[in-house]
């Protein structure tokens, strides 16, 4: 492996166990920044350039690809990030209602977190639940459908 920098051991290893799963390494990318990610918070400049070595990339073929995915964040981001969907059939099922009760609970906007450091609000295009709109998915795990702002408050006051 390439010289140590801002990830610690373990993801390293996390990251080559994964590059050897498959016959042609980039193909670990993205499941290899997703543990960057879980062990510094967000993919600084650093953490891409190490990922970078591990793969033989560039830093700037990292940072496109991190950059195409809404669930790699290239910013410090809340212990709970909030993304709401404001595509389509979401916007047509009032997430626009939802996007201000949000904004006004925890006072931010799109983009911003609390100044608590608890919640990072995003809006994103779709997470493929049109069916159940409006949708948001927190933290890249949960998903919570057919929101309203009661359902809203529930989801928040939910989260420790």
């Amino acid at each position: 492996m390439p010289p140590r920098g801002p990830l610690g051991e373990e993801t390293r290893r996390r990251i080559q166990t994964l590059r050897e799963r498959y016959p042609q390494s980039r193909s670990a990318l993205i499941p290899a920044l997703l543990a960057a990610q879980d062990e510094a918070g967000y993919l600084s400049p650093p953490v891409l350039a190490e990922i970078g070595r591990i793969f033989e990339m560039h830093p700037n073929e990292v940072l496109d690809v991190a950059s195409f995915y809404t669930m790699l964040f290239k910013r410090p981001v809340g212990r709970h990030v909030l993304q709401l969907c404001t595509n389509i059939s979401c916007l047509l099922a009032n997430c626009e209602g939802v996007l201000a009760h949000l904004e006004s609970r925890l006072g931010i906007h799109p983009g911003q977190t609390t100044g608590d450091g608890r919640f990072t609000l995003m809006e994103v295009e779709c997470l493929a639940s049109c069916g159940t709109a409006p949708v948001m998915q927190v933290s890249n795990q949960s998903y919570y459908e057919n929101l309203t702002p009661e359902k809203v408050d529930q989801v928040l006051d939910g989260l420790k």
